[in-house]
């Protein structure tokens, strides 16, 4: 199985700065997007320490690892990373206090063998693309995501919903954290798409199906925010692309 992943961030048209982070990690099979949140300096912050202390310990932890052999020890390592980042960002926050009450969600994936696992906290997302098909891996940690789970909001009315942005998980607002957990058997011709919510508030899966299926993936992510921000630009955009095929070469999916 190789692994090839290409990322894109972009400020978007309202802010003037962007809090979005990413690791796209291709000899490591390590990939994540990070939205911070606690103004300027503590959104930017935290998202960069999540996915700096993220890359740091999988890179240590794996390297005791039979990735193919013990795909639990993978999950077990990623979930002890997020946790260490979490730590990490909330120390930080007591020692400086502009920067009290930062954080930032985490989604990331580390492929072993022939699957991977998907670690995820907060509202970035995750999706599978395959056969030109999209599935939604993660499940938003929100207040609007719990009002659609209970019946009381429509999908679409939350994707248009004035309270979207609010997270009900995040890494470093506290100093543990509990990221769902996923082990995802991957195929080669997948590819798999994470970003940050600035990308996904303007796209149906379908969607994202169709621009993925007729577009290369090197040039995929570019193409996204261009149209998330024809949309409207209201976030930063982040997102990392990884395809999975049998050779170094991309072959993408075409309708």
């Amino acid at each position: 199985m190789k692994l090839r992943g290409w990322s894109a961030t972009d400020v978007g048209l309202k802010r003037d700065h962007n809090e979005d982070s990413y690791v796209c990690n291709d000899a490591l099979g390590l990939y994540a997007v990070a939205d911070g949140m606690g103004g300027h300096l503590g959104g930017e912050r935290a998202s960069r320490m999540a996915v700096e202390v993220l890359e740091k310990e999988m890179t240590e932890r794996l390297s005791a690892v039979d990735r193919v052999a013990d795909p639990a020890a993978v999950a077990a390592a990623m979930k002890e990373a997020t946790t260490q980042a979490s730590l990490a960002i909330y120390e930080s926050a007591q020692i400086t206090p502009e920067l009290a009450g930062m954080g930032t969600t985490l989604t990331g994936v580390c492929f072993h063998g022939q699957g991977l696992t998907l670690c995820h906290v907060g509202d970035s997302r995750a999706y599978l693309v395959r056969d030109g098909r999209a599935r939604q891996l993660t499940e938003d940690h929100s207040w609007i995501q719990e009002q659609v789970r209970a019946g009381l909001l429509s999908p679409g009315d939350a994707m248009v919903s004035r309270f979207r942005n609010i997270i009900t998980r995040s890494v470093g607002f506290e100093p543990t954290v509990s990221p769902d957990l996923l082990t995802v058997p991957v195929e080669p011709g997948d590819a798999f798409l994470l970003c940050s919510d600035g990308l996904s508030n303007y796209f149906s899966t379908e969607e994202i199906g169709r621009i993925l299926a007729g577009q290369f993936y090197g040039e995929a992510g570019r193409a996204l925010i261009e149209i998330a921000n024809e949309r409207g630009g209201d976030d930063n955009i982040t997102c990392v692309i990884v395809y999975v095929g049998n050779s170094l070469e991309p072959q993408p999916k075409r309708d």
